[in-house]
């Protein structure tokens, strides 16, 4: 049997009466898989992706090791502060991942909804709200998000923040680019300077914070780099590597492992062989856990090669007021704002990269992605991005619909050939 499906039993076997002795369990296989990672890395991966698993790993495993050490976070979080006061990431999307990749997801997701969380609510939020319900997800020190994109912040955080007692903080980002939304947006994070150092009893030393910010643009400037290289080149790659991305290039940027996954990521690049197979981008999550999605991993056939949600911020132009550098990237997110600026952003970078075509997953009860689909779907090809409207579920996947996924995406990347040939 299949290793996480094991796990993934006994967690849910202990879970109800012994949700320590679940958590820990659940702390215990994913140090394996690390472990796995970091010693028989899969020789199908460039170098960047290989070190991108291991990377991606060690990061989940904080929070389960040092909850007293972690933040409870949206993925849009600045996290230089978070760094400078010594707290880790615990990001709702990426901890419902990979809840759902050990098979243990379900159970949670149950236990929201007896809880009284709608069905409509988005299932990440729900599996990450009922592991808390559950004990499988530890208490963290405090609570930090934004407003940006995802309504479904505004309930889970606050949920959050009862259910276990600890301090919130909410970044409220103007839906408008303007010099008073940076103004706006930069005087809420020198708050949440004092909010932090409240929390933790660690003060924030201005000059590495400046310097931090600095080091982010460099990488997000590697990024983009690095994804006009990779155009019109073969670098493989499985299905859940470009979304791997979506953490670092969000959630961990600063940190010294993102800037040595840009160095890799770019010898990769330059190292590459010609392109071949259909090359996809994609827009929102993706439903990696989906037999649907198999024609995707490691075939030289097709594969996405770049993903919206890893390039939603771009380097701040403020240099020398740190604040000014993080509210600018938040209030210049392409996922803030007109949905015009998302589709937008969508179909340059999927030229920037070669894309053939690219892909719109409706992901359930993300209202913001699937009321502009049809929207997206004309001006991508308006543009000559052809683009594929996909429904489905990024974590639960007894929504069903398997066979209508696998058909659409099979004759898409058929059609996509057709006009590559």
């Amino acid at each position: 049997m299949d290793p996480a499906v094991l796990l993934g039993n006994a967690v849910e076997a202990l879970a109800g009466s012994h949700p320590v002795a679940a958590r820990r369990l659940m702390q215990v296989g994913w140090q394996a898989f690390d472990i796995k990672l970091r010693h028989f890395p899969d020789g199908r991966l460039g170098k960047a992706d290989q070190f991108l698993a291991d990377m991606m790993m060690r990061h989940m495993l904080l929070p389960l090791q040092q909850p007293e050490q972690s933040a409870a976070v949206s993925i849009f979080t600045p996290p230089e502060l978070l760094q400078e006061v010594g707290l880790n990431p615990y990001c709702v999307e990426a901890f419902s991942c990979y809840t759902a990749a050990s098979r243990a997801s379900r159970g949670c997701i149950v236990a929201a909804e007896e809880a009284g969380a709608p069905d409509t609510l988005c299932s990440y939020h729900r599996t990450f709200l009922g592991a808390a319900y559950r004990g499988i997800m530890p208490r963290p020190r405090c609570i930090v998000y934004t407003t940006l994109l995802c309504d479904a912040n505004l309930l889970t955080f606050r949920e959050l923040a009862r259910f276990f007692d600890v301090p919130a903080f909410c970044i409220d980002v103007p839906s408008s680019q303007t010099p008073g939304s940076i103004a706006h947006v930069a005087g809420q994070l020198r708050d949440l300077r004092l909010f932090l150092e409240d929390a933790t009893g660690v003060r924030v030393d201005e000059d590495s914070l400046l310097a931090r910010t600095r080091t982010v643009r460099t990488q997000l400037e590697a990024l983009d780099a690095f994804m006009r290289l990779r155009a019109g080149r073969f670098i493989p790659a499985d299905l859940v590597s470009p979304f791997y991305r979506t953490m670092t290039n969000n959630l961990l940027l600063g940190d010294d492992d993102v800037s040595r996954l840009m160095e890799l990521s770019i010898d990769d690049a330059l190292a590459a062989p010609p392109k071949r197979g259909i090359h996809l981008y994609w827009m929102h999550s993706v439903p990696y856990l989906s037999p649907a999605m198999e024609p995707l991993m490691l075939r030289d056939e097709a594969q996405i090669i770049g993903c919206e949600l890893a390039q939603i911020v771009t380097p701040p132009t403020a240099v020398d007021d740190p604040y000014e550098a993080m509210a600018e990237r938040l209030v210049f997110n392409r996922l803030n704002g007109s949905a015009l600026r998302r589709i937008d952003a969508g179909i340059a970078n999927a030229k920037a990269c070669g894309a053939d075509g690219a892909v719109w997953f409706n992901h359930w009860g993300c209202k913001h992605t699937i009321g502009v689909s049809q929207l997206a779907k004309q001006r991508f090809e308006d543009a000559g991005v052809p683009l594929l409207l996909l429904d489905g579920d990024g974590i639960d996947l007894t929504r069903g619909g398997e066979g209508q996924l696998s058909t659409r995406l099979e004759a898409f990347l058929e059609m996509l050939k057709g006009r590559s040939a």
